[in-house]
Formats: C-alpha cells, structure tokens, sequence
C-alpha cells in the first residue's frame, strides 16, 4: 500500500504541475449540431474562483463546443434570478470558496452562497439545463450544497483505482462501468461512446430518479486526506463501489449532468515533458463524443 501513495502523489504531481492547453487537438465532428456560429449560448462559470474557466483550462473544451456551433460565454455574476433568466445551459467546473482559492486543505466550505443554490435550483427545475462538474478534494466541498440540492451527495477525496495507482482510469461498455444510454449511444453510430478515461477525480452517490453514465467497481476507493495530495498510510478511505463519476437526471422541466472530474474534458499539455491529458490522450479517444451528446442532451437535440 505504501508504493500506491508512492506512485499515487508522483502522478498528482506530474498531472498539476503547469499545464497548457494542447494547440494540436482538433477532433473531426462528422455532424455538427449547428452551422458555425448559430446554436445556443452556453454560459461558464467564472465567477466562483473556478479552477477551469473559458479561456483557461477549459479552453479546448470551449473551442470543441465551438466547432459543433455552439456559442460559448463566460458568466462573472453571482447567480441570482436575473443573472440565471438569459441563460439556458450553465456549466460550472471546479468552483471555490475563496479561503479555497491557494490553500487546498480542510475545511472545503460552499463556493456558493446559500441564495445561490436556492436560485439555481429553481432556474433548473424551472426548465434550465446545468452541467456540474466537481473534481478531487477541495472542490467537491465546494459544490457539495448546490450538488445536494439535486440529489448528488458528493465525497470530498480522491477517487482512486486500487489496481492502476497512475491517475488514469478506464471505464467501459465491457467492464460494466460504462452504462449504455442516450448520452453514450449518441444520435448516430459516429457518437457512439464505448470507453472513457478519466483522470483520477471524485465519486458521488446519486438520487433514485438519476442514471448513472460512470460506475465505480470494487477496485475504487476514495482517498480522504486534509490537504490535497498529502497521502499516507493513514490518510482515510472507503470504498465507493456502485458511485458514480458521471449521471444524469431531470429535475422539474430542466436536467442536470454531474461529473466527479473535469480533466477528462480538456486536452492539456502537463509538466517538463508535455504529458498529454485528457481529450488529446490516444486511449481517450472517446471523451470528446461524450461531451458533445452531454450538451446535445442538455441542449434537447439528443
């Protein structure tokens, strides 16, 4: 076990060390859901101090949902009532509470105030479609209250495969982690999703009314630790077989989509030796497929 919290810190540190975005990405989409330039606005979250925003480490994800047509934004607002009523699809990705911001320890409060939540919630029960995304400790506490209020009852760790200690975990049609439904059968045979990869990230429990689209199996624990990547022998753990790190349900007349890690939807270039991760990895072939039919699905094509 020791050699696991080795392997585990080594790979952390590789994977969060300067990244940039990888300017060689660039998928083929054989049916884009819009002509350029005319689909819906999808709004991401900036102001929240979000780890991954429009122009940062969510760049390529912005520029994929680009080439499909979309019309990406940034949003720098506290959500209230007003702030929600223009926008239709909201992404936030890896919010903070500011005592979060530089310091990745223990306690992890709300980034959103207790308004907030309340707002978003009625913003997607009232027909608003919200894409969620919470990676590894800190930011699952960060997005635990708004995540609750759907349902999704997040951990605040690091899941981790016991079996592949490197940060890179597959889940798939044949291994039974990787369920089959709209979002990963897509609209044609060209959308189809038959594996995924992530990158380490959190696990979550979810509601009765939702479908999950990544399942743990018995080989995932989560990591409890009180300062991010500070593993050792007694650093907590339970095992999160049957979580998820990827659902969905509707909720009212809107959806929501919640994630448990965002890396798999960039495509970045890590440390000295522009270590590819993400949507550029070669065995994350599919990943991109998966993004565009979650904000097809979202966006009520799919």
């Amino acid at each position: 076990m020791k050699y696991f919290f080795i392997v585990l810190f080594l790979s952390f540190k590789i994977i969060y060390s300067q990244q940039i975005g990888d300017p060689d990405f660039n998928p083929q989409i054989n049916n884009p859901a819009y002509q350029k330039n005319s689909g819906s606005i999808i709004f991401i979250d900036e102001f929240h101090n979000n780890f991954h925003t429009k122009d940062g480490r969510y760049k390529p994800f912005a520029e994929l949902l680009e080439k499909d047509g979309y019309i990406v934004k940034s949003v720098n607002q506290k959500f209230t009532k007003e702030v929600l009523s223009s926008i239709k699809i909201l992404v936030i990705s890896n919010p903070l509470n500011e005592i979060n911001d530089t310091n990745w320890t223990l306690p992890t409060p709300s980034a959103f105030s207790k308004e907030e939540t309340i707002e978003v919630e009625k913003w997607v029960s009232g027909g608003g479609s919200l894409f969620l995304i919470a990676d590894h400790m800190p930011f699952p506490g960060a997005a635990g209250e708004l995540a609750a209020k759907f349902g999704f009852l997040l951990n605040n760790g690091f899941a981790s495969d016991t079996t592949n200690p490197h940060g890179q975990d597959l889940f798939s049609r044949n291994k039974k982690t990787l369920q089959s439904n709209k979002l990963t059968n897509g609209r044609s045979v060209s959308e189809f999703v038959d594996s995924i990869y992530t990158f380490t990230g959190s696990a979550f429990q979810i509601p009765q009314d939702a479908e999950s689209i990544l399942t743990f199996n018995e080989n995932f624990i989560s990591l409890m630790p009180d300062t991010a990547w500070n593993f050792t022998n007694e650093t907590p753990k339970i095992s999160v077989e049957n979580w998820s790190q990827g659902a969905v349900k509707e909720h009212g007349k809107g959806k929501v989509v919640m994630c448990g890690e965002a890396a798999m939807f960039s495509a970045q270039l890590a440390g000295n030796n522009n270590i590819k991760m993400g949507m550029n990895t070669p065995k994350a072939k599919n990943n991109y497929k998966l993004l565009l039919n979650i904000i097809h699905w979202l966006d009520g094509i799919l």
